[in-house]
């Protein structure tokens, strides 16, 4: 992934993961003079909070608010980053039944989610920097199985993206676009991925559901 997404840094040990959740680590790259590669927890805090036990509810932010709502409007101007990933999880509802499906590039390959990060500095010990992933409408592969879906961004924006020099948001904003559904896929993982405690390859390969009508 380092070389993959031009990284000059490595600040942290990370390691790799098949089912992360809000709160846990994430591997993400900003730009800090140089292209670091660095660990960050998922759920954003902002810089004015009084109290970080609410972060877990800032895992997402939608595209279209990040220049008004007061928690992604200044890290959208001045901390965005990319959160590397190589496919993301969602629950498809067929009646009372949700089925994980794993969403991934075809063929595949390591992506960047669209995400801004925070430094919440509290009174006594050291800053937490924490992160958020930019969603927006989904493409055609994803809509059955959601109404948001996060911004994959394409390689031709990523250094775009993390220039801090940039500040037009009119051009910022016209990045964070579906991901062409063409260029993805998707496929039913077992339950295993309903539990943070399974953290494995199991949690992504394919499995067969009987009676499931195919979307795809």
């Amino acid at each position: 992934m380092a070389r993959d997404f031009g990284v000059e840094e490595i600040t942290d040990d990370l390691q790799p993961s098949y089912n992360i959740a809000p709160t846990q680590d994430v591997a993400v790259v900003v730009n800090r003079e140089t292209k670091k590669l660095v660990s960050m927890r998922w759920g954003l805090v902002p810089y004015w909070s009084t109290d970080p036990t609410g972060a877990s509810k800032l895992i997402n932010a939608r595209a279209e608010t990040l220049t008004s709502k007061a928690a992604f409007k200044e890290a959208f101007k001045k901390r965005r980053c990319l959160v590397l990933a190589d496919g993301f999880f969602e629950w498809l509802k067929q009646g009372i039944t949700k089925t994980p499906m794993f969403i991934h590039l075809e063929p595949e390959r390591s992506f960047a989610f669209a995400g801004l990060y925070e430094i919440w500095k509290p009174p006594l010990g050291a800053p937490l920097v924490t992160c958020t992933i930019i969603t927006t409408e989904p493409n055609e592969l994803v809509r059955p199985i959601h109404d948001r879906m996060p911004v994959i961004l394409p390689t031709s924006s990523l250094d775009f993206w993390l220039d801090p020099a940039v500040e037009d948001h009119t051009r910022l904003l016209d990045v964070l676009r579906p991901f062409p559904a063409a260029e993805m896929d998707a496929h039913t993982v077992s339950d295993r991925v309903n539990s943070v405690k399974n953290d494995s390859p199991e949690c992504i390969e394919p499995v067969t559901v009987l009676g499931q009508q195919s979307l795809f």
